[in-house]
């Protein structure tokens, strides 16, 4: 639980977007929940585990009680976690999304902002570029935006697209060199090896 706890606070997706210096991160007060109900989980754990060992060695029934009640206390917050999960799904994604959406309007209409260098950083974390605009055309400062590996990626992949597409469209196939047909079968004769299809001529 405590490094689980740690990773959701510390780990490179997460903390990249609880530092978006913005007037408002709505991800940042979950993230600061998440990391002290963790590990005030682990804690908790972990004192009931030692209250029911020593429990165990001196016959303690006090501390036994001690021991039920941690493990009663942190049986009840994963309860209301739980339900909490249930109720908002998608609560964490949609606060990241906001976040990002938010860096990314200010960087569009300030690119000499540091909400440019917290964008690049968000980009290169999640491994994204930019967002899809409704129209399809992007306009001088969203095209500039997109400058890392990300985009290099994605012009490889529009031009890797591009060429798959040419080459089928003019029938061409990447692995044949002839047409392929279907032999048909007659009844009584054994089937041919390697396999059912035989090559056109």
């Amino acid at each position: 639980v405590a490094t689980m706890a740690a990773f959701t606070h510390f780990g490179d997706q997460f903390a990249v977007i609880s530092h978006a210096s913005l007037e408002r991160n709505p991800y940042q007060a979950m993230d600061h929940w998440a990391f002290y109900v963790g590990i005030s989980l682990a804690g908790l754990l972990s004192l009931g585990a030692t209250l029911s060992a020593v429990a165990t060695v001196r016959e303690a029934q006090c501390l036994m009680a001690g021991g039920f009640l941690c493990f009663a206390l942190v049986f009840l917050v994963l309860v209301q976690v739980a339900f909490w999960r249930l109720r908002n799904p998608t609560q964490v994604e949609d606060a990241m999304l906001d976040i990002y959406d938010l860096v990314y309007d200010q960087a569009v209409r300030n690119p000499s902002s540091a909400r440019w260098q917290e964008l690049a950083a968000i980009q290169d974390t999640f491994l994204c570029c930019g967002k899809t605009s409704p129209f399809g055309i992007l306009g001088s400062a969203e095209a500039n935006l997109c400058q890392g590996k990300e985009a290099a990626r994605q012009v490889y992949a529009m031009l890797l697209s591009a060429f798959l597409w040419l080459a089928i469209r003019s029938g061409c196939g990447l692995d044949r060199k002839g047409r392929y047909a279907l032999t048909s079968r007659n009844h009584g004769c054994q089937p041919q090896e390697p396999s059912l299809f035989r090559r056109a001529q």
